[in-house]
């Protein structure tokens, strides 16, 4: 087996990563987009007779003191048809050869269940923290089929707001909608002290990526002429990722979220889109919009954790 690190191409990865359906985490306009705010990045990918099967990107940081962190979050990305045992000699060749400080710490979050992670691919790691949740849908069946798994609460509410005929929805790639739409989220993360990825990166995601069309499809509601409520979602290969959400009071009350998601997920659908990942869930920190994904009824997936 060999890896190819910091590969010049992404055409390579970019056809993995779509064929094997990579979290966003595991994408390359990730990494690039992380690349042009000063992260350090390195990507792998594993070939075993030229042919590609597995894909790795670390995000690297330094952390106080003499330490470094590289974290493979939702990866490595593997074929389907690479056994438990080469995986585990990978693992390890990744920890070897990684191009960074030698006195590092290095993390793999696999992007599976617990039960669908064999135990020999995983041996002589350290599980080192429990695993991430979160809800997919999958957009490959009809559309009746992914509104009839909706909770019944969460399609009345979106019923009320079809209703709303002053309410009107927008799904496009509009860059200046989506600068908007960051505005307003850093306007939100200042007034409720919370953190995330900075919003530059997502001005750098769609700068990464061929068009605004290939990177990105926003949904918002306009009510009276001002828009109350927005849905950003980032686009890799045959995944969409719900990225970030903003509504006001009126918004709210309108339950435009139900809508826009409803209507993105037809616009998705039509670009080619086979699975929308609506992001973590925590019940404890974060009710509301846990209660709100898993209203949708989408698939519920709680990642095995991390490993060291």
């Amino acid at each position: 087996m060999k890896l190819i690190w910091d590969p010049d191409s992404h055409k390579v990865w970019d056809v993995f990563h779509r064929d094997h359906r990579g979290a966003l985490q595991q994408s390359w306009g990730y990494g690039e987009a992380l690349a042009r705010l000063g992260v350090r990045v390195h990507r792998a990918v594993a070939e075993v007779d030229g042919q590609a099967v597995g894909i790795a990107q670390f995000i690297c940081r330094r952390i106080p003191g003499y330490l470094s962190l590289s974290s493979c979050t939702r990866g490595p990305v593997w074929s389907p048809d690479l056994d438990a045992a080469s995986r585990r000699a990978l693992y390890r060749q990744l920890k070897a050869e990684l191009p960074a400080p030698r006195l590092r710490v290095t993390l793999f979050s696999p992007d599976r269940p617990a039960a669908e992670l064999a135990p020999a691919e995983v041996a002589g790691l350290r599980r080192v923290m429990t695993g991430y949740s979160t809800v997919m849908i999958d957009l490959t069946q009809p559309l009746e089929a992914v509104r009839a798994a909706f909770d019944s609460k969460w399609r009345n509410r979106l019923v009320k707001a079809e209703t709303e005929k002053a309410l009107q929805v927008h799904v496009n790639s509009n860059v200046t909608k989506c600068r908007e739409l960051l505005d307003r989220e850093g306007r939100q993360r200042e007034s409720r002290n919370f953190h995330g990825l900075p919003t530059d990166f997502v001005t750098h995601w769609i700068d990464a990526a061929p068009s605004p069309a290939a990177a990105f499809v926003i949904a918002r509601a306009d009510f009276q002429g001002n828009t109350v409520a927005a849905m950003l979602f980032l686009l890799h290969g045959s995944v969409a990722t719900y990225h970030i959400g903003w509504a006001d009071d009126v918004g709210r009350d309108m339950n435009a979220h139900n809508l826009l998601l409803w209507r993105a997920s037809h616009l998705l659908k039509e670009r080619g889109i086979a699975l929308l990942d609506l992001g973590g869930v925590n019940t404890h920190s974060l009710p509301g919009i846990s209660r709100f994904k898993l209203g949708t009824g989408g698939a519920v997936r709680s990642l095995a954790g991390t490993y060291c």
